[in-house]
């Protein structure tokens, strides 16, 4: 939990916004806590947003949030060795807190040979509270905050998140083909993708030059 404690401070800004924007779609305080609570993907909650004037696009915002959380179905695969070793319950409440931070912080671990899955739930509990407080906060807060755009807390996750990738390509070289496909892929297709399927696509090129290369 302390390891993901400073990146769960910048993700108090998102919340305070999600908080802020969910009240003026029409959601209520509790309904939009609740859905941080419950679904726990912030990109896919800001999207649903767009989804909530009747009649509501049922199928459009199915599919839409299924983009944008597709990753996690790679992740957990990505985890699977680990993950079923635990009874059920336990498998299941650390799977409830997954997210894009500490799915990389817990691989970093892994790339050192650490393989305690504390160090993944610990990771997701920080980050969970972290969005729903400040979820909470934007909720009954309203737009006293003002705008957090300009604040350029958006940049912080791209640093984190280019910082791991990073870090791990450099103590695996094997890894280096393998990101490098899947950026080119995601950066090429971006502009011709509807939202979040371009890094779907990127993750599955990725994962196939990488098994190419270990077939080899």
């Amino acid at each position: 939990m302390r390891r993901l404690l400073p990146v769960s401070l910048f993700v108090v800004p998102f919340g305070i916004a999600y908080g802020v924007a969910a009240t003026e779609q029409g959601l209520g305080p509790f309904q939009t806590i609740a859905m941080s609570a419950l679904v726990f993907t912030a990109t896919a909650q800001f999207a649903a947003l767009d989804f909530l004037e009747e009649p509501i696009a049922y199928l459009s915002l199915g599919l839409v949030v299924l983009a944008l959380s597709g990753r996690h179905i790679i992740m957990s695969a990505a985890l699977s060795k680990w993950i079923n070793q635990l009874p059920v319950k336990r498998r299941l409440a650390t799977l409830a807190f997954l997210s894009d931070a500490n799915f990389a912080d817990f691989h970093t671990s892994l790339q050192r040979e650490k393989t305690d899955l504390g160090v993944l739930f610990g990771g997701g509990v920080t980050l969970w509270l972290a969005w729903v407080g400040s979820t909470a906060t934007g909720a009954f807060g309203g737009d006293l905050f003002g705008e957090t755009d300009h604040l350029g807390f958006d940049v912080v996750m791209i640093c984190f998140f280019a910082a791991t990738v990073f870090g791990a390509v450099r103590r695996s070289q094997t890894l280096f083909l393998p990101v490098l496909s899947a950026m080119a892929v995601s950066a090429l297709t971006y502009p011709y993708m509807p939202t979040g399927w371009n890094i779907i696509l990127a993750a599955f090129v990725g994962g196939a030059v990488a098994v190419m290369l270990h077939a080899e």
